[in-house]
């Protein structure tokens, strides 16, 4: 048993019901909804505290049973940029602090934040109630920093010094990955015996390569979309800002059609997603690109949408491509490998757990699109090997569920109990 009653989750800066690909938006939001929602089913009562960015939000709202969202009045009700949002974090922690005193004294028995900006909130309120606080990155600044896309902004020297506060108190740091855990003790100094590597999952329920009731997945998922049945499909899935590097699959399909003109008529290039980060301030700047590089006509723009729609746009895809400049783990690269997609992605952090280089996929060192487009059309014209990847996509997917995760997490979530109880005692 895991002693735990009720927890505290914090996700300041985006909120769980957030569409992911919408702003600021993505993976993490599906981690702590995957997760929250499996806490629950196992009887941990969860309350998800983010900020109020509408007054339209109720102050409470229920994600799914024994799964609240507490919204919390924090600054102006509207969205704000993350820069901004520092400035807003005395008044975040006052209402956190005070929606738990209004209960009797341990009604929380853990604190998990994610990300940096949450962190600040859980040891503040880790100091007031006296319980463990867990805390995810999901991404590093030093890390950010070390690899960013040309044009966009470095992470500031207060997120730097913010998430060294947090390495250095809280109780246990998730990485999502050892390389993370490798960054967390070499770049931040945590200890070691502080950090627990936990691979994030998706949901196998949902992310399938189709049912039974479906012989030929690929082409009803590509009728359901109405995308052709003849063409090769390259697919981008994620928020559209230059860390996560959509420019480099535009520009490699531009060197492929520039070096066989034929593959014109057999490909096509759809980007599901939004813009995000840097790229809301330029939000048609990659509209622009496929127009300037004369490849407009055979790249269609798709708007963020939900997990089951987007496990078919994986499905009719024949390659997702996730060309990141940093990246803590790649959920865009399972869930696509888990409906039998392969992925060509960029050999930076969590990927290369994520994807089976040379099995389930290919992992490509650097962003030069030369290299991108050498490896995609070797693909395309080897349906074969597709095939074969496939098949090896959803064997390799299949270690990625989120029960394992969750499983996982407990274990950490008991430890940071059990020592915090008896650091109490003595």
């Amino acid at each position: 048993m895991s002693g735990l009653a009720r927890m505290a989750t914090i996700s300041v800066h985006t909120s769980p019901l957030d569409q992911p690909g919408i702003g600021d938006a993505g993976g993490m939001n599906v981690y702590i909804v995957e997760v929250a929602k499996r806490m629950a089913e196992r009887g941990i009562e969860v309350d998800l505290f983010t900020r109020a960015t509408s007054r339209e939000l109720p102050p409470v709202a229920e994600l799914a049973p024994g799964v609240l969202v507490r919204h919390v009045a924090a600054g102006p009700l509207e969205e704000l940029d993350k820069t901004e949002l520092p400035r807003q974090m005395c008044a975040f922690t006052s209402g956190l602090l005070r929606t738990e005193a209004a209960h009797e004294p341990g009604h929380y028995d853990l604190i998990h934040s994610h990300y940096w900006l949450s962190g600040q909130a859980g040891w503040a309120a880790r100091m007031r109630w006296g319980v463990p606080l867990v805390h995810s990155m999901h991404t590093l600044a030093k890390v950010k920093n070390a690899s960013l896309a040309i044009g966009d902004s470095p992470e500031p020297l207060g997120r730097v010094l913010g998430e060294q506060r947090v390495v250095d108190c809280a109780d246990r740091l998730i990485a999502n990955t050892e390389d993370e855990a490798h960054q967390l003790t070499s770049l931040y100094g945590a200890d070691p015996a502080q950090v627990a590597t936990v691979l994030p999952g998706a949901d196998l329920s949902t992310f399938t390569p189709g049912g039974p009731r479906s012989p030929d997945p690929v082409r009803d998922a590509r009728r359901r979309l109405g995308l052709p049945e003849d063409k090769a499909v390259l697919l981008f899935v994620g928020r559209i800002q230059p860390l996560k590097a959509p420019d480099v699959l535009m520009h490699a399909t531009a060197r492929m059609i520039e070096h066989d003109p034929g593959l014109r008529d057999r490909l096509l290039v759809v980007v599901v997603g939004g813009p995000s980060g840097s790229g809301r301030s330029r939000p048609e700047e990659l509209r622009q690109l496929t127009t300037d590089l004369g490849i407009a006509d055979i790249v269609r723009f798709e708007p963020p949408c939900p997990q089951a729609e987007l496990a078919d746009w994986y499905r009719a895809a024949d390659i997702t491509v996730v060309p990141s400049h940093s990246e803590s783990f790649g959920l865009v690269a399972v869930e696509s490998q888990a409906c039998g997609t392969p992925v060509v992605a960029a050999a930076v952090g969590g990927l290369r757990t994520a994807v089976r280089d040379g099995e389930s996929g290919v992992l490509i060192e650097g962003h030069d699109p030369g290299d991108y487009a050498r490896v995609l059309r070797s693909l395309v014209d080897a349906p074969g090997r597709l095939r074969q990847m496939s098949r090896a996509a959803v064997l390799h997917a299949g270690g990625f569920g989120w029960h394992a995760t969750v499983d996982r997490l407990l274990d950490v979530y008991t430890e940071a109990v059990s020592e915090r109880a008896m650091a109490a005692s003595a």
